[in-house]
């Protein structure tokens, strides 16, 4: 039996449920079954784990928008990352609201694109990348 994977689904089904009842271990299998690389990998869980962090262990389905922008607008200003690191931040900030539905309480994408919007400009007057943004790979890994 082939496994249940992207490649061999038919188009617009929708992933298999999660199994893991953990934030992180939900992003690591969705990521798995995305065929994401283990940087990748490695690299989001530590965002996303950075950003719970940020605002007081709070569960991500209680938080949204601004909450993403604050913790960007903190990186980009308190930080002082690079703009490719936040980027990254922000591609895997991105991807549990937009891939992991099931720990957020919706089975469509876009009842979620709520949580996903993000300021046209931040704290620093920044404009956002959101619009452009194409999340596939992260440039590199952060050491932050």
């Amino acid at each position: 039996m082939i496994p249940h994977s992207p490649r061999n689904s038919p188009p617009g089904a929708p992933p298999p449920p999660l199994r893991s009842a953990r934030l992180l271990d939900q992003v690591r299998e969705r990521i798995r079954y995305d065929h994401y690389s283990l940087k990748t990998e490695k690299s989001y869980v530590h965002w996303v784990r950075r950003f719970v962090r940020f605002h007081g262990l709070r569960h991500p389905r209680g938080m949204g928008g601004p909450e993403v922008e604050a913790f960007l607008a903190h990186l980009a200003n308190s930080c002082q990352v690079s703009s490719s690191t936040h980027h990254q931040a922000l591609c895997a900030l991105l991807y549990p609201y937009r891939r992991v539905q099931e720990l957020l309480g919706h089975s469509d994408v876009s009842t979620t694109m709520i949580y996903t919007h993000v300021l046209a400009s931040s704290a620093a007057g920044l404009a956002s990348p959101l619009d452009s943004l194409r999340c596939a790979e992260p440039a590199a890994a952060c050491l932050h």
